[in-house]
C-alpha cells in the first residue's frame, strides 16, 4: 500500500455539491456542515485552504452547449465560485474561525486579490484561505485551478473530496462491479484516462510532486480522517 502523505498544507478541492442541494443553489445548513469540517481539520493543526466549484450555482457547459459564449460561460462559472466561498466564509466565521477570501481578479469589496505571499501569511497565521475564481481565465477548470495553487502554496498534498469514496476503473454508478482502486499513479490517471482531474492538473500535481487524495466528503469525519493518515479513498503520487 502506497504511504500516505504527512500533511502540514493542504489544498482541498471540492465540487459545488457541498454547498448546495435539490431546490437550493445554496443550503446553508449543508455548508454550515461543511463549515464544520473544516474548522475539525483545523483543529489538527494543519494549514488549509479551499477552491470550489460553483456547479450548485451555475455550470458553464451546461450554458455553453446551449449556444452561449464559451468565455462568457467560464467567466460566469468564475462568479459562481466567488459566490460560495463567500457562503462558506461566514458559516466558518460564525464558527469561530478567521478565514479570508482571495480571487484572481479584483473584487475589493468582497475578496482579495490572489497574492502568493499573502496567501502564505494568511495560512500561517491560522485563517483558512478559500481561493476563489478559477485561475482568473477562462478555458481552465477549477481541478486546475486547484493543482495550480497547490504548487504555488507548496502544498503537501492536493486531496479532492467527492460523493464518491475513491477513483474506481469504471463509473460505479453504471457498473456495479466497478473495482475501487486504493493507489494510482500520475501514468495510470493520464493513460487510462480515468476521470479524476483533468490531465492538465494531473501533470502540474505530477511535475511538482503533489500527491492527490480522492475521497466521500459527504461521509462526516472523513477530511480529518485523510489529515491523520488513514488509508480511505484513492491516493495518486
Amino acid at each position: 500500500m502506497s504511504k500516505r502523505p504527512e500533511i502540514k498544507r493542504l489544498l482541498l478541492k471540492v465540487s459545488g455539491e457541498v454547498f448546495g442541494s435539490e431546490g437550493h443553489s445554496i443550503d446553508m445548513e449543508k455548508v454550515d456542515g461543511f463549515a464544520r469540517e473544516l474548522i475539525e481539520a483545523r483543529g489538527t493543526g494543519i494549514e488549509l485552504a479551499v477552491v470550489s466549484g460553483g456547479g450548485n450555482i451555475l455550470r458553464g457547459a451546461v450554458l455553453c452547449s446551449e449556444g452561449d459564449d464559451r468565455v462568457s460561460c467560464d467567466y460566469m462559472g468564475m462568479m459562481a465560485t466567488v459566490i460560495n466561498a463567500l457562503a462558506l466564509q461566514g458559516a466558518l466565521e460564525r464558527g469561530g474561525v478567521e478565514a479570508v477570501v482571495m480571487t484572481p481578479f479584483s473584487l475589493e469589496v468582497a475578496a482579495e486579490r490572489f497574492v502568493r505571499r499573502q496567501a502564505l501569511r494568511h495560512l500561517r497565521e491560522g485563517r483558512i484561505v478559500l481561493m476563489a475564481g478559477g485561475t482568473g481565465n477562462p478555458y481552465f477548470t477549477t481541478d486546475s485551478a486547484a493543482a495550480l495553487r497547490a504548487a504555488e502554496i507548496g502544498a503537501d498534498a492536493l486531496v479532492k473530496g467527492t460523493k464518491v469514496d475513491g477513483v474506481y476503473d469504471s463509473d460505479p454508478k453504471v457498473n456495479p462491479h466497478a473495482i475501487r482502486m486504493d493507489s494510482l499513479t500520475y501514468a495510470d490517471i493520464l493513460k487510462q484516462d480515468l476521470k479524476v482531474m483533468d490531465a492538465a492538473a494531473v501533470v502540474l500535481c505530477r511535475d511538482n510532486r503533489i500527491p492527490i487524495v480522492v475521497f466521500d466528503i459527504l461521509t462526516r469525519g472523513n477530511l480529518k480522517r485523510v489529515i491523520m493518515g488513514e488509508a480511505i479513498g484513492t491516493i495518486v503520487q
